[in-house]
């Protein structure tokens, strides 16, 4: 089975599996404990926020580790909304949001939060001017991801977090698909946090980070937590973040390796189908510096995605209809929905995502075959 779905999970970094092993073994102790063992947890603890710290470029107090993305972005939204710049209950996001930022502020929403949401344009990018008009006296939040995990178009950030800037609007990005894939420098100087997950760089399951400005003052979600400094409650996974460090700092060192890389794929990719390609849809930015080039969100038009994705499993290629969060329900994904998708051809939707593992002779096989389950198929 060839794999076509890191977009979705990575498998683990044998350095990192190595080090979460030895971590187990010897670094079990709770970070709370006041014994010795606990001690030398919590001092390893200490030594990963700081490597993770230097990698980032910002404060080592304001790293906050997690249970993965999903709890990164709902904490970070609800600490947010607890410290904010001025008073307002007014909220804008991304139409596409992951799921854990949609559920994040349905919780406000009960508590009388208001939410705006914003759809993509054609190329899957917010509209700077759509989202300066949708800015009122009383929005005190921004959040939109970094790019959008189904279709890999990245959000013109430094604009984004200069227009929060100039209206004292605090500012979340959920990075977890472009951690690890692409400069996050840009972001880092304007958003006020932003989430991060380790399986999507070849880390361990079940980790992973947030950023939170150390200046700001928020309140804790969860009453009398005391790992994480109050961020939250339960046992820390020490040996887990050792090893979510140590993928950080591989996927860190061999970034432009891997772009290079996932650019020609890209291209081998697009080639491979050039046959059909007057029946298929690739969803991607004009601009190829707003694209991440390891996802390929498309449709074969008249071949429901699902039957598609089904067809390459047969055939030994795993892909995917988008986001795991969204498989088995029923409506269109947010990604189509945020580009004014409808029903049926948001249907059509397949997703296909490269690695470090990923071969040339792999993705133009993947091509060949799409292009003859669409012959076969008749479209």
């Amino acid at each position: 089975m060839k794999y076509f779905d890191y977009a979705a999970t990575c498998p683990l970094d044998e350095e990192a599996a190595q080090i979460f092993l030895k971590a187990s073994q010897n670094f079990f102790g709770n970070t709370q404990s006041l014994h010795d063992i606990g001690s030398n947890a919590a001092a390893l603890l200490d030594q990963c926020r700081i490597k993770l710290a230097q990698l980032l470029k910002v404060e080592k107090e304001g790293i906050y580790f997690t249970s993965g993305g999903s709890e990164s972005n709902f904490l970070a939204i609800h600490a947010l909304s607890s410290a904010t710049r001025k008073k307002g209950r007014h909220i804008i996001a991304c139409l596409a949001e992951h799921s854990s930022i949609h559920s994040s502020l349905m919780h406000l929403e009960k508590d009388g939060y208001e939410i705006s949401y914003l759809p993509f344009n054609s190329d899957g990018i917010i509209d700077l001017e759509k989202l300066q008009a949708a800015i009122r006296e009383d929005t005190f939040l921004i959040t939109i991801q970094h790019a959008n995990p189904e279709i890999g178009t990245i959000q013109p950030i430094e604009e984004i977090g200069l227009l929060c800037k100039q209206n004292e609007i605090l500012f979340h990005s959920d990075c977890v698909q472009t951690f690890g894939k692409i400069n996050l420098d840009k972001l880092i100087k304007w958003a006020d946090s932003f989430s991060i997950s380790s399986h999507k760089f070849y880390g361990p399951k079940g980790v992973g980070a947030v950023y939170v400005n150390p200046f700001l003052s928020w309140k804790t979600f969860f009453p009398a937590a005391v790992h994480e400094r109050g961020f939250r409650p339960g046992t820390v996974n020490v040996p887990g973040i050792a090893a979510m460090v140590a993928a950080a700092e591989k996927s860190y060192a061999n970034q432009t390796e891997y772009t290079k890389k996932f650019l020609k794929l890209r291209d081998i990719f697009k080639h491979s189908v050039k046959e059909i390609s007057d029946r298929i849809t690739i969803y991607e930015a004009k601009d190829p510096n707003m694209q991440l080039p390891s996802i390929i969100g498309l449709r074969l038009h008249g071949l429901e995605g699902q039957w598609v994705m089904l067809e390459c499993n047969r055939r030994g290629f795993a892909i995917s209809t988008g986001t795991a969060c969204q498989i088995g329900l029923q409506s269109p994904s947010k990604t189509m929905q945020a580009l004014g998708i409808n029903n049926k051809e948001a249907k059509e939707f397949i997703r296909i995502s490269v690695g470090r593992e990923t071969a040339e002779k792999d993705v133009e096989s993947l091509g060949l075959t799409i292009v003859q389950i669409a012959r076969q198929a008749g479209v």
